[in-house]
């Protein structure tokens, strides 16, 4: 059954069907239940059986009940709904939602419990996520896993007591192994500052971790002012926030709300769809969001609205300022991206080029970006220029994320294709094919280091995060993998280096948010959240962590002793 795209108008409320990564590779509960019913569909024969019938008329119902009354006529017509004997009128309301309700509920128990009926391991019963439910033999993986983290504790355990008894034992020095795993659990840094040196267990205690309540719905984004201690969040309830985590804030971490609200009727109502994108200019003064509602905004850092743009014709999956801050880049479901004047609100130019959705953008210089789409094509485009400057070929599937170096003279990509790929503006040719993740990978990020940045005497280096639940960090003068970081248990959906490049953080769908040392690989602190980790950030002055979760909370890791 082939997927589609429907384009949608900023001012109308509709449904957005599609692929997982044409949706922004954000993904909610309802954008999976619509995946899962169309691919139990998909497999069902002509004439379906009665589950496959039951599916077919709760579907619809469930569509028209939320207004998507389009999706509700597709799902009529590919499920063949008429050729059914099942009266849908007697179907109840939401009844979808609570057969797969009841579906998870069977499955998280499965996990949880032994043929016995006690409780797996001792444990209770761990929440799973609808896409950790479909997934093949998930009762043994999740049931062995908890095995080898307890006897990974039980051997950490039994190690601090010898340490304890062996007054001459000293801690492995980290060699530049690929395993990321020197040390275990109590890994010394080498690095000698006073915010990140370990002495002990590496758990970020309860303590140095504030836990930030507001949003009501998934936080798919955070970043850092890059100026004070502001912290930005976008959410699946269609808002922003802006969280004052200063110390000398009078009343702790307080919160402006941005709601994010469209033209119905001749009055502002909410536009009820995901903030997935923001951006902060670089004098910190200004935060631009991108929301699945079609528009592009720019707030104060008061929080006050200074303007909208609109000529998207559907979601908005990237936006990113210019250095100089007079022009913002976007990218979007409509195959195209946009240069917009920050100061007038106005498209300075359109760039039609891609084939299919535009998935990330990234800058060069003050006038010259790349993009990517789920085309797998990478675009490098000109203000002023009517087509590309320059077309990078060569993933085998849909292109994820680009980033410059910071130079701007190298152009890292990664891909559905499970690469990792190294462009110069010199040669249409990848100057590195790097091939050792075996899923999907997510993101990457270059190092703040190396010739041209802040930190010159430090060599240059490249993260991936991957679906494969493992970071890799890269030497890309050589072309290889220097650290395999494997801690994580779950899809890795953020990287972000300290500003000094000595750390990275990563955030993970196991709740987890670890720091490793770059240089060493070892793993340095830890923290476990209530929700999957969307997005990882540092703060300018490299002390303190943001993480964006699943569950609508972000979190503030503070590095410092």
């Amino acid at each position: 059954m082939d997927e589609q795209i429907f384009e949608v108008s900023p001012t109308e409320h509709q449904e957005l069907p599609g692929t997982l990564s044409q949706l922004g590779c954000a993904v909610t509960r309802d954008h999976f239940v619509w995946m899962l019913v169309k691919a139990q569909l998909a497999s069902a024969t002509a004439t379906c059986d009665w589950r496959y019938q039951i599916l077919s008329c709760t579907s619809p119902h469930q569509c028209t009940a939320n207004g998507f009354s389009h999706s509700a006529f597709t799902f009529g017509i590919e499920s063949h709904i008429s050729q059914s004997n099942i009266n849908g009128a007697l179907v109840p309301p939401a009844a979808l939602i609570s057969i797969i309700q009841k579906g998870l509920q069977y499955v998280e128990a499965e996990v949880s419990i032994n043929e016995d009926g006690t409780l797996f391991d001792g444990r209770p019963i761990e929440s799973l996520s609808l896409i950790d439910a479909v997934m093949p033999d998930v009762v043994q993986t999740r049931q062995q896993a908890y095995r080898d983290k307890l006897a990974q504790q039980q051997a950490a355990a039994a190690a601090a007591a010898a340490a304890a008894t062996n007054q001459q034992g000293s801690a492995k020095n980290g060699e530049n192994t690929a395993n990321g795993e020197e040390n275990g659990a109590h890994t010394i840094a080498n690095n000698h500052t006073d915010m990140m040196e370990v002495d002990g267990d590496v758990e970020i205690p309860p303590n140095k971790a504030v836990v930030l309540r507001g949003h009501e719905s998934e936080v798919f984004i955070c970043a850092w002012n890059p100026v004070s201690d502001l912290l930005a969040s976008g959410s699946g309830d269609s808002t922003a926030r802006i969280w004052n985590l200063s110390e000398n804030s009078t009343s702790g971490s307080t919160q402006l709300v941005l709601r994010h609200c469209i033209r119905e009727g001749g009055q502002d109502v909410p536009s009820n769809k995901d903030v997935t994108s923001l951006d902060w200019n670089s004098e910190g003064t200004l935060l631009a969001t991108g929301s699945y509602d079609g528009f592009a905004r720019i707030w104060t850092k008061d929080g006050n609205l200074a303007s909208t743009l609109g000529q998207h014709k559907g979601p908005i999956f990237a936006l990113k300022w210019n250095k100089k801050g007079n022009f913002i880049l976007s990218a979007g479901v409509d195959k195209t991206t946009i240069i917009w004047d920050a100061h007038t609100g106005e498209a300075k130019q359109q760039f039609p080029f891609h084939s299919a959705p535009a998935l990330d953008v990234d800058w060069q210089s003050n006038n010259t970006f790349a993009s990517c789409s789920t085309d797998m094509c990478i675009h490098v485009c000109k203000l002023g220029q009517d087509r590309p400057i320059k077309t990078f070929q060569g993933h085998t599937n849909e292109v994820n994320a680009i980033k410059w170096d910071p130079t701007g003279n190298l152009l890292a990509s990664c891909s559905d294709d499970m690469t990792l790929k190294i462009w110069s503006m010199k040669q249409d040719n990848c100057v590195h094919d790097l091939q050792a993740h075996n899923k999907e990978i997510y993101t990457i990020k270059w190092s703040p280091t190396g010739p041209g940045t802040s930190n010159p005497n430090a060599n240059l280096m490249l993260a991936s995060a991957s679906f494969d639940s493992t970071v890799r960090l890269w030497d890309v003068d050589r072309g290889i993998c220097i650290h395999t970081l494997t801690k994580h248990q779950e899809p890795v959906y953020s990287v972000a280096f300290s500003p000094d490049g000595r750390y990275l953080a990563s955030g993970s769908f196991d709740k987890c948010v670890h720091i490793w040392n770059t240089q060493t690989g070892a793993l340095v602190h830890s923290y476990r959240g209530t929700g999957g980790i969307f997005e990882v950030c540092w703060n300018a002055a490299g002390d303190k962590v943001g993480a964006s979760a699943s569950d609508g909370s972000v979190c503030v890791l503070d590095l410092r002793k």
